[in-house]
């Protein structure tokens, strides 16, 4: 028997090292009758200008690894008067130019506007073709970091219909009405209860 045979027909694992993204998912699986295990695996990730191709290649990889009920997320930042940069390299960029220097890029710079696309592949086990989920948050840059919560670019992104306040401002419910990956995971619920019959 295969290890995916024994997983009951409700939980589905999410392939990350970063809990800060679990923890959000878990709150919108949990409300659809669904349990997300986080599957901490460094997964590889595919150097393209598109976030579900990146994914699609994540869930791949780890279903063939682990034989399980798989998702993969993959994330992209693109600000319109940087020409859609960092876009899906948003997480290296981070680390190397960090939240400081996206706000030395945009010293100056009037048109702040920017979104986040977030791209959620599904594999069933070994073999299965991935299901693709996006979702998307639409907003500007803030001139300086506000807010202790989130994690990432939160402090910096003002989403539309957040009343001004950063990601980072809000609690986790708080972002996750508006967020760009409670958009895909919602539709990744939706499809997957039906896809089981829940």
């Amino acid at each position: 028997m295969r290890p995916k045979d024994l997983v009951p027909p409700k939980v589905v694992y999410l392939a990350s090292t970063n809990v800060h993204k679990y923890l959000e998912a878990r709150e919108i699986t949990a409300r659809y009758g669904l349990s997300l295990t986080f599957l901490r695996e460094d997964v590889p990730e595919l150097q393209h200008d598109d976030v579900a191709e990146i994914a699609k290649e994540g869930a791949i990889w780890a279903a063939e690894k682990w034989d399980l009920p798989v998702l993969v997320e993959d994330t992209g930042l693109f600000i319109e008067a940087l020409k859609g940069f960092p876009g899906p390299y948003a997480s290296y960029v981070l680390k190397t130019v960090g939240l400081k220097g996206i706000l030395r890029l945009l010293e100056g710079v009037e048109g702040r506007r920017a979104y986040f696309r977030t791209a959620l592949a599904f594999c069933d086990g070994k073999g299965s073709e991935p299901v693709v989920f996006t979702g998307e948050a639409h907003g500007h840059i803030s001139h300086e970091p506000r807010g202790t919560g989130g994690f990432g670019y939160d402090p910096i992104f003002v989403p539309e219909g957040g009343d001004g306040r950063t990601f980072a401002e809000m609690t986790r419910s708080e972002k996750n009405a508006l967020s760009h990956r409670a958009k895909a995971f919602r539709a990744f619920c939706e499809w997957f209860r039906a896809y089981r019959g829940l």
